[in-house]
């Protein structure tokens, strides 16, 4: 009998050990911060690959294009979405260029001198061009019954940030017999909306430029959610050298002040004009080669 007691205790004390034990490795998962298996380090400590050097020989030719990417395409969803931080830190296009913006950090140039990267603008100014804004309210006071003012913060809206700017340049390089592009510079598109019923109109306002060689060192470090894989996710320096985006032509470099293809032409004529562009770069580069 004496050893049926033993034994029983001796059950208990290991049960209880390994509820312990279990209880301690969740606290401690918890304390890591480790969202999945493993903790994910690859992305964080990356460097965006320098781009191959280019001598102003080398280049037989060369044509600026302004690209708009429309977020709302399902192939540029991984650019807008998470509208807010996720659980494990991925962050949108825009939420990205923000945080280095307010850190100082990255410096962005006003629009009003198209996109020449000249006049330099404050995260102040960025702020209120997204909808930032403080307003004053009158409220009553329950308990005195007295009508007091409210001064209401309104933060800025990244989230109708839904259009992208690229500004880039195709080239031709006869040194690696190849055609190529860089984008120059990117510049969020904000939908403001304004007006009552049926009066309500939204326009598209360009926000800011920034130049995005300085950008790539922060776009190489945030994540992208990838489809197929969530093991193997892509950075935002991925996406946009490996071209895995949706877009149009919006203009192309000309002699009438590089006026926008809406500002000739309209309705299903701007879309033609976007694909004889498109074309004319494909064409280009096939009559290089000489067979």
């Amino acid at each position: 009998m004496k050893k049926r007691i033993l034994l029983f205790g001796l059950l208990c004390m290991c049960s209880s050990y390994a509820v312990n034990a279990q209880e301690e490795d969740t606290n401690q998962t918890v304390f890591d911060g480790v969202d999945g298996v493993v903790a994910k380090e690859h992305i964080a400590n990356r460097k965006p690959v320098p781009y191959a050097h280019v001598r102003e020989a080398d280049v037989l030719w060369s044509k600026t294009i302004w690209r708009m990417i429309d977020l709302r395409e399902k192939i540029n969803l991984p650019l807008y979405y998470p509208t807010v931080t996720s659980i494990d830190g991925r962050q949108s296009l825009i939420q990205v260029i923000m945080d280095a913006v307010s850190k100082g950090d990255l410096r962005t140039y006003s629009t009003m001198t198209d996109d020449e990267f000249s006049k330099l603008l404050s995260y102040e100014e960025i702020q209120t061009t997204l909808g930032a804004s403080v307003d004053t309210t009158v409220v009553r006071n329950p308990d005195t019954g007295l009508d007091e003012t409210k001064v209401i913060h309104n933060e800025a809206r990244l989230f109708d940030v839904r259009k992208i700017l690229l500004k880039e340049v195709w080239f031709f390089d006869k040194n690696y017999t190849r055609m190529d592009v860089r984008i120059i510079g990117l510049c969020p598109v904000f939908e403001k909306t304004s007006g009552d019923g049926d009066a309500m109109r939204t326009d598209q306002v360009l926000t800011f430029w920034v130049y995005f060689p300085q950008l790539r060192q922060f776009l190489a470090k945030a994540e992208v959610f990838n489809f197929k894989n969530d093991a193997v996710r892509y950075s935002y320096d991925d996406i946009f050298n490996k071209r895995y985006f949706g877009s149009y032509i919006f203009r192309e470099s000309n002699v009438y002040n590089n006026r926008a293809i809406t500002g000739y032409t309209a309705g299903m004529d701007c879309m033609y004009e976007a694909e004889r562009i498109k074309n004319e770069l494909f064409v280009k580069e096939h009559d290089m080669w000489e067979f």
